[in-house]
């Protein structure tokens, strides 16, 4: 499984990559996490807001910060 925080580095995202980071060590789960920080990089996903939140490729958040057992639904759920 692959997780993917896009985000320019503001607040918002940085806590988003906390968050993801403490769901995938509290779900036992075996997954890579990445940041993706370029415009360019963020815009091929579709997404004109940030932060955002990819599971295997599968935008699941846009413009907002999920809770820690919100991301974990969005693990338990691949």
């Amino acid at each position: 499984m692959k997780i993917q925080i896009l985000g320019t580095g503001c607040p918002k995202c940085k806590r988003l990559y906390e968050n993801a980071a403490v769901a995938i060590k509290e779900s036992g789960i075996t997954c890579e996490i990445e940041k993706i920080e370029k415009i360019e990089e963020i815009t091929e996903f579709g997404v004109m807001m940030t932060p955002a939140l990819v599971v295997d490729g599968d935008v699941k958040t846009v413009g907002k910060v999920p809770d820690v057992e919100a991301i974990k639904k969005y693990l338990m759920t691949k």
